[in-house]
């Protein structure tokens, strides 16, 4: 079974789209990431992310416990390596909804990885939709557009591109692209 990475801007739908291919394939199995933010309302250790304090997150790099792991917009985000593993071994359609930094990672240590990186409709739509979500100050997401600068100008690594104009249709494309009957 192939992994599949995608990534793009924050803002962009990434959680939205990989939602609706969870639904539409239970058999998919999203690999829940670690971080060192600050759980968002509604956010639950274990489901969202596995919400860590910076030592412990350091620890999982030292002892490579960590497929990958980057920075991002202040915070640590990673990946733990046995699950995805063992789930591949299993011949389960495993996902990864990381950063840029943390696809080029993966793309380094597993190569057989498909990349797919998630355009937005517009860079006004990307603003906005960053702007009114309203979980972060004005600096947060000021950071957050000057990644998605960097994010963008780096789509060419990626094995496909797919812009996330409607949510049906990314879902439909990610589908087709993985290869997988839901």
């Amino acid at each position: 079974m192939r992994l599949t990475v995608i990534s793009g801007p924050s803002g962009v739908g990434k959680s939205t789209v990989v939602r609706g291919l969870l639904e539409r394939c239970p058999q998919v199995w999203l690999s829940v990431s670690a971080t060192t933010r600050v759980p968002r309302p509604g956010e639950v250790d274990g489901r969202e992310y596995f919400f860590l304090d910076r030592e412990r997150f350091d620890q999982m790099v030292q002892a490579g416990e960590l497929l990958e792991w980057a920075q991002f917009a202040g915070n640590m985000y990673g990946t733990p390596r046995a699950p995805v593993e063992q789930r591949l071994s299993a011949g389960i359609p495993v996902v990864l909804e990381i950063e840029l930094q943390g696809a080029r990672q993966v793309r380094d240590s597993l190569p057989d990885s498909m990349a797919v990186f998630l355009l937005p409709p517009s860079w006004e739509e990307l603003v906005r939709r960053l702007s009114t979500r309203g979980t972060e100050e004005s600096a947060a997401v000021e950071r957050r557009l000057q990644a998605a600068r960097i994010e963008l100008a780096a789509q060419d690594e990626f094995d496909y591109t797919l812009v996330n104009s409607s949510i049906q249709d990314s879902v439909e494309g990610l589908v087709r692209l993985m290869g997988i009957e839901c």
